[in-house]
């Protein structure tokens, strides 16, 4: 396989149930970070493999996106629509996250007939060229550049920057909370501020949930905290129940124009595969179905009160998306190694590296919690 570092942790495992991991000596280990947010309803969910199986007894994959009608493709894309806002009702399944950002950059220019797209400095959106070209530090660009022209990278909460969207701006993409900086959430009415400047604009407003979407912050989807419809929403990550799965959901009207002139303007062998589907679909299904979401406040409240130590320095979260910063990347980075060699997997945030994430299965019990605080706390000095 190819390398994506020359350090990889490297842990073998051999099976998943709930939220634990079982290496091929047995030991189990607590995935505190959900496979880096993706398995919101806990490993191994009978549900999901249930939807899985039966989905690959009845077909695999039949055709590319959009030419036949699959039901597993409706069904889960009318599932999502009756959660989204009326504006948001036409979805176009993708393999990725990354994958439904390049589908949302090229469906804003389309839409517009601009260029300029804008985004905001230490946002993660994937690493694919045009998701990279958007991204907010240069560390991980240079090497890569050339990449997109006309993009322009602002300060998230800093309502002064909002002057940068202009008439010639054809989109402004966000994390409504931004994940990979640290877990930063939206000051008082500045998405509301964004959205005024993208209507006084016509810029379309995209908010990338692919971390903070399917009930990681204790609603469905992220902005429903604040009250903002964007114009188009970017899913993935839990939208899949483990399987690989993305999705970018806009208006009719605006999803239409990628139909023609020219027709494929939009196009993918493998997005929204039928198993993929099935397990996304039973996964939200079993989401609702036993009140994860109205759970998460409770949850998220036991982990902040149980996570207090004279080395943390700060703790943010949204729900269960949980940032516990220390004051070095060093001190940090130790506490991470320490806690993996006693059986708790978390990591660093790519754009904060001296703090902790903690985004374990929204399916964690009360005594799970604990026993993740406790092995964290058992670690600090």
């Amino acid at each position: 396989m190819a390398p994506t570092s020359n350090n990889p942790v490297g842990l073998q495992f051999v099976k998943a149930e709930g939220i634990y991991l079982i290496d091929a000596d047995g030991k189990k280990y607590i995935d505190a970070i959900s496979g880096i947010a993706v398995s919101n309803v806990g490993h191994g969910n009978k549900a999901v493999a249930d939807a899985i199986k039966s989905q690959v007894d009845a077909h695999t994959h039949l055709m590319v996106y959009g030419e036949y009608a699959q039901s597993a493709q409706i069904n889960f894309a009318e599932l999502l629509c009756s959660h989204l806002p009326e504006k948001l009702q036409s979805v176009y399944f993708t393999n990725s996250g990354a994958e439904a950002i390049e589908g949302a950059l090229k469906l804003a220019k389309r839409v517009t007939a601009r260029r300029e797209i804008i985004s905001f400095k230490n946002a993660y959106h994937g690493s694919t060229h045009g998701a990279l070209s958007i991204m907010g530090d240069e560390f991980f660009k240079n090497a890569y550049r050339p990449l997109l022209p006309d993009t322009l990278q602002i300060r998230y909460n800093h309502i002064d920057d909002l002057k940068f969207i202009t008439h010639k701006t054809a989109c402004v993409v966000v994390e409504p909370i931004q994940a990979e900086a640290g877990i930063i959430n939206p000051q008082e009415n500045y998405l509301q501020l964004l959205r005024a400047r993208c209507n006084e604009t016509g810029a379309l407003l995209i908010f990338d949930e692919i971390q903070t979407g399917m009930g990681r912050t204790g609603k469905l989807f992220a902005h429903e905290h604040y009250g903002v419809t964007p114009d188009v929403i970017c899913l993935a990550k839990a939208l899949g129940g483990g399987m690989p799965l993305g999705t970018f959901v806009s208006s009719i009207e605006n999803m239409q124009q990628l139909a023609d002139n020219p027709p494929l303007g939009h196009i993918t062998t493998f997005g929204g595969h039928p198993v993929c589907c099935a397990a996304g679909k039973a996964a939200l299904d079993f989401i609702i179905n036993e009140n994860l979401i109205e759970q998460i406040a409770e949850k998220e409240k036991l982990f902040l009160q149980l996570l207090k130590h004279k080395s943390i320095k700060e703790t943010r979260s949204k729900g269960l998306l949980i940032a516990i910063e220390f004051e070095t990347e060093a001190y940090c980075k130790k506490i991470i190694a320490d806690c993996i060699a006693d059986g708790l997997i978390t990591d660093w945030f790519l754009f904060n590296a001296n703090s902790m994430r903690l985004a374990p299965p929204l399916t964690i019990t009360t005594d799970e919690i604990k026993e993740t605080c406790n092995v964290i706390l058992n670690r600090l000095r």
